[in-house]
């Protein structure tokens, strides 16, 4: 269940998408795709409710001392029953990919695929569906940042290897 980012990399690195679900970057699979003016509004939408929160949690810390919550009920079933992707650039970031790299060759159950460095830098990584890791044809599944392969992803990749 581990995949190897390795090649034209200062850091050639492991990755294992099994972990990822208490990773705070890991974006839902809903809004990976959704248009920036929709993200806007659920931005706004988010900030009202930030806001909202925030108030009641001075009114009750008035009431009562302030206790160590680490994830609320809501966000224990968010992420049980999610379907979540976590964007590889976080990685690419780490690995240091070389100047001169030209092109990623990615290892699947089902043979290899080429993409390229740009597609890379954009893709989310599908890890986990309805809070599950993915068993079958996993253990991960690569989407592109525009959405372009979103019915057909690339499945089964074991190992990314820059070129």
């Amino acid at each position: 269940m581990i995949i190897q980012l390795t090649g034209n990399v200062q850091h050639p690195i492991t990755l294992d998408p099994t972990v990822w679900i208490f990773d705070d970057r890991k974006v839902s699979f809903e809004e990976a795709f959704t248009s920036a003016s929709e993200q806007e509004n659920n931005d706004e939408d988010d900030i009202r409710k930030a806001s909202q929160i925030w108030d009641r949690e001075v009114y009750q810390q008035k009431l009562n001392p302030p206790i160590n919550k680490s994830i609320s009920t809501f966000e224990k079933k968010q992420i049980l029953d999610g379907t979540f992707v976590m964007p590889i650039h976080h990685f690419l970031g780490n690995a240091q990919l070389h100047d001169n790299a030209s092109g990623v060759s990615l290892e699947t159950i089902n043979g290899n695929h080429s993409i390229t460095v740009d597609q890379l830098q954009n893709a989310q990584l599908l890890f986990a569906v309805d809070g599950k890791p993915i068993q079958e044809e996993g253990p991960v599944h690569i989407y592109f940042g525009d959405g372009s392969n979103q019915e057909e992803p690339i499945k089964g990749v074991k190992k990314i290897v820059v070129e």
